[in-house]
Parts: C-alpha cells; structure tokens; sequence
C-alpha cells in the first residue's frame, strides 16, 4: 500500500472490515498456525527433535551449480549439516551448516544456513537436515538444467488471517506441479516484527518451500515493527539468505540470479523506509543495476520490484492525479535502456497488464509491465480508478490471484489465475 496513503485514511476511503488496533491491523493468532509450525522438522532418529521447522530453498545466483538450505530451531543443534546426494545414488556429500541467532518480537530462534556448490546440473537430487545423531527425511531438490523452466508468482501475501495464502499457495503448487522456483513479490507478511505472521507465512508453505525455491523480493510491510513505526528489515534479512549485491550498506536488500534463459534482477523500492537510517539506497542501487544488466549475457532480463510504476488515482481523493509513480520516474528510463523484457511490480493489491511501455507510453517496444495483484486477504476494493496505460483489469469485485511464468529461449509465456484455476490474462514475449 502506499506509504504516503496513511492505513486509517485506507481504512476510511474503502471501508475494508479489519480491525485497527495501534496504529495496524489486528493479527489474529490462530492456534492452527501452531499447529502446522509443529509439524514442519521433518526429523527422525534417536535423538529426534520436534522443534526444527521451516525447512526452506532459497534462491542461488547460480541454480544450476548451487542452493541455500536454511531451516530453525528453538535450541542449538550440535554440528548441523545438510547431506544430499544424487537420486539413485547412495554416495552423498555434505556441507556444515552456519548459525545464526536472532532475537526479535521477544522470540529467540536459531536460523541456520548451508549453501551446496558445484551440484551437477539439470539433476534430480535430495536433501536432508543431519546433526549429532539425528537425520532429517530426505527432500527434493532440481537444479537448474539451463533450457526451460516454469515458476510460480505470488503477490503480497500479507494477511490478517494467512489462511487464505495457504489455499492459495498450496493450489497453485498442486495445478503445477513441475514449477521449478517461486517469487513472492514483497509485503510477505503484514507486519515485519510479529514472529507469528513469519511462522503463519512458513507454515502455509509447508510441501513447496522446501522442494523448491523461494526468490523473495522486500517490501514496505518487511520494515514496520510492532508499533507500526519503520526499522530495518531485520526479520526478512534473517529468513532469507538471498545472494549477496556487493553493498556493504544493503546487503542483500536488493539481488539478481539467473534461471533457465533469464536474468532475475530483484529491486528494493524501500528507499522512503530506509532513508532515516540508511540513506543513499537510489543512488547506490541503480549504479549496481547499470552493472548488473551489461553483464548478463541471458537472453532475457525481468525485473521484479515491489512498488508500483504508476501511480493511480483513488476514489474520493480528487487531489490525486494520475501519471507515473516516483519509483517510476526512477527506474521505468532505465529499464527503457537497458532493454528489460518484463516488469512485474506489486504493492497495490490489484491485477494490471498494461502492455509494453517506452518513454511513459504504449510502446511495442518498451518492457512490458504486470502489476501482479494480491496473494492474501488484504483488498482494496473500488479503491482505485482504472488508468490510461492499462490495459487488462482483474474480475471486480477483486479477489486474490496468482502468475504462472513460462520461459524458453524463444518466449516468455505469462498467465494469470483466479484462486480456483481460472484464468484471468495471457501474455506471450517473443524475440
């Protein structure tokens, strides 16, 4: 949502029923989530340990030749390590595991990471969680084959009850069952302080997350702390260990990898949330961008950034105009010159393909651009006015959604669903 609408102003303009309670929407506790959380270790053997959950993927640079592994406890284990191994084969590897210990919302965990290197690629491979005397069940893992590749896009998934991400989740996972990543695209979780938003954004994930990758883009709702003021992201930067950028300021804020025949450059529009205590975010992140896209040497570059390019008007507010978003005024000139192929942004909660754009107008030739919509139960409905550039709506009243991507060397292939499986929007990339 944007920062500069304030939540109560929201609130009044769409008369959404959430509850506000200081200064944010109420985050319900549910027991369920507990519930599903307990059941996320995976482990067995004679020293079993009930508390190792959250068994994750996370996105490497390079997924035909690496991948993160990172999973959490409550307690310390001794020598942690992730064995795997090729399908069929009984000869493993191993690599040691680093701990981390992280305080936040009153909440100790231990989060631990082992990145594998030199996997064989295109393989079929397993996982597993070892430590002294214990051993995890053994889960899935596909290298990058370099051709070919289907991932699955998730808007904002920030909830007031995360149930809703679950289904969504858990059925876009079922109906492609050959996806090979996903993206979420930012505001993964309402409130970036509250541990039990994480464990309800995790546990809705169990079965996905931990045979294939997440590539997780920030947004705003990942720098509010429980008073709803804005701190760093300290919460999101803990659960995932994206590839680093080279920023000794930003580490890890923003990111790029590859997949398949596509350059992923993964932006931070956070600069309005950062400025108090980390100044500078524009000014070093588009000199790494200029770096970044004259060094690929994929056929295709997509971009995946959290706010919005556009700005919209909102019903009730005549003062708003429409035109360009600031972060549009930014970036959509660079993306003109670097030759980006898809643009897809988030943050506002609806569904927008707004075709191709060059020089802030319809252009065959500019990249395309897709606000992707909403993933959780957090809506605006009839909040904005449609704008000139786009070109296909979501269904009204609006509901969530989420994105297939389809990509080969000779086209990108985009769809957009409902959350039953039908399908709002297609658009095919050639070149």
């Amino acid at each position: 949502m944007d920062s500069k609408f304030s939540r109560r102003r929201f609130l009044a303009a769409c008369g959404a029923a959430i509850v506000l309670a200081g200064g944010g929407w109420t985050f319900m506790k549910y027991r369920v989530w507990q519930k599903l959380a307990g059941k996320a270790h995976g482990m067995t053997g004679s020293e079993k340990r009930d508390d190792i959950r959250f068994v994750r993927q996370v996105i490497a640079q390079d997924n035909a030749a690496a991948r993160t592994i990172m999973w959490q406890t409550e307690g310390a284990l001794e020598a942690p390590s992730v064995e795997y191994r090729c399908v069929g084969e009984e000869e493993t590897k191993r690599a040691s595991a680093e701990a981390d210990v992280f305080t936040d919302d009153g909440v100790t965990a231990v989060i631990y990471t082992a990145v594998l290197h030199d996997l064989p690629k295109g393989a079929s491979m397993e996982y597993r969680i070892t430590a002294k005397g214990v051993a995890g069940s053994w889960h899935s893992l596909h290298t990058d084959a370099g051709e070919g590749f289907t991932a699955l896009i998730f808007p904002d998934s920030q909830s007031s009850d995360y149930t809703d991400w679950q289904n969504l989740a858990q059925d876009a996972a079922k109906r492609n069952p050959r996806a090979d990543f996903f993206i979420n695209m930012g505001d993964l979780v309402d409130n970036g302080e509250d541990h039990t938003q994480w464990e309800a954004w995790f546990s809705a994930l169990s079965g996905i997350i931990d045979r294939i990758p997440v590539a997780p883009v920030m947004g705003n709702h990942e720098t509010y702390d429980q008073a709803w003021k804005v701190r760093e992201p300290v919460a999101y930067l803990h659960a995932f260990a994206v590839p680093e950028n080279g920023s000794a300021v930003f580490s890890r804020y923003y990111y790029s990898f590859d997949y398949g025949p596509v350059h992923f450059i993964v932006l931070n529009t956070q600069e309005d949330e950062t400025q108090a205590f980390h100044p500078g975010l524009v000014e070093e992140q588009t000199e790494w961008f200029r770096r970044d896209v004259a060094q690929t040497d994929r056929k295709w570059k997509i971009v995946l950034m959290h706010k919005e390019v556009l700005q919209y008007r909102i019903h009730n507010r005549p003062e708003r105009r429409e035109g360009i978003s600031d972060d549009g005024r930014i970036w959509m000139p660079l993306f003109d010159k670097a030759n980006i192929d898809v643009v897809f942004s988030a943050h506002l909660h609806t569904y927008r393909n707004r075709g191709h754009i060059r020089n802030f107008q319809h252009d065959p030739t500019g990249p395309l651009y897709i606000l992707t919509g909403v993933a959780g139960n957090v809506r605006y409905p009839g909040l904005w006015i449609d704008h000139s550039l786009d070109e296909t709506i979501a269904p009204q009243p609006e509901t969530d959604n989420y994105l297939t991507l389809k990509a080969d060397r000779d086209h990108l292939e985009i769809r957009s669903y409902l959350p039953d499986g039908s399908q709002i929007d297609e658009e095919t990339v050639r070149k």
